[in-house]
């Protein structure tokens, strides 16, 4: 089985770019640590009141995530997918099968926390290095439409998310441990793509 981690800031790009990947090989399947985060009053209260929660490790449901990811490399299968709904904080399952699963891709914020768990063999890692400013625009856009937040405070949540992102990636130095590719400018993805299967294979 053959995993795809994608890693970057929020606003970075890496939900497109998974989706672009996808298009480029056969049998693969998408999990995107953004649908997995935790519900329930706890997690309704944090959201309320904790500064970009949804970009802090507490806010991911790891155990959940791990159950998927571990089901879906044994049996090659999946009977469905989560969608979190960030305006009601819940998360819904919507049962879609998908066969004889070659690639998994895993993509958002968390990347990185899922690193620490995975074997480096047949694993590659792709680092998205966005500008700042690039991300901010794309955050603010998305969080509005998805999210309902205001400018303002889209803003103050990206700061803080671009803060907690670069702490984080100072503890999880992959480099000597995993094939990693650092995508920097879109010819490094259209390299990628055109080449995605014998990178990965």
């Amino acid at each position: 089985m053959q995993l795809i981690v994608i890693s970057g800031p929020s606003g970075s790009g890496k939900t497109k770019l998974s989706k672009r990947i996808l298009k480029n090989l056969k049998n693969g399947i998408i999990l995107n640590t953004d649908n997995y985060y935790r519900t329930g009053i706890i997690s309704q209260i944090l959201s309320r009141t904790l500064t970009s929660y949804f970009d802090r490790k507490i806010s991911f449901n790891f155990r959940l995530f791990k159950r998927d990811l571990k089901f879906i490399i044994k049996n090659r299968f999946s009977n469905f997918y989560y969608k979190y709904n960030f305006k009601n904080k819940s998360i819904k399952k919507i049962y879609k099968k998908t066969k004889n699963i070659k690639f998994i891709i895993i993509e958002g914020i968390f990347g990185q926390e899922i690193l620490k768990t995975l074997s480096k063999e047949n694993c590659l890692l792709i680092k998205l290095k966005a500008n700042k400013q690039t991300c901010l625009n794309r955050v603010i856009k998305r969080d509005f439409l998805e999210r309902g937040k205001s400018k303002d405070l889209a803003k103050r949540d990206f700061i803080k998310a671009w803060e907690l992102f670069h702490e984080n990636k100072k503890k999880c130095n992959s480099r000597n441990y995993f094939n990693t590719i650092v995508i920097r400018k879109k010819s490094d993805i259209d390299l990628l793509l055109k080449n995605i299967i014998n990178i990965v294979i």
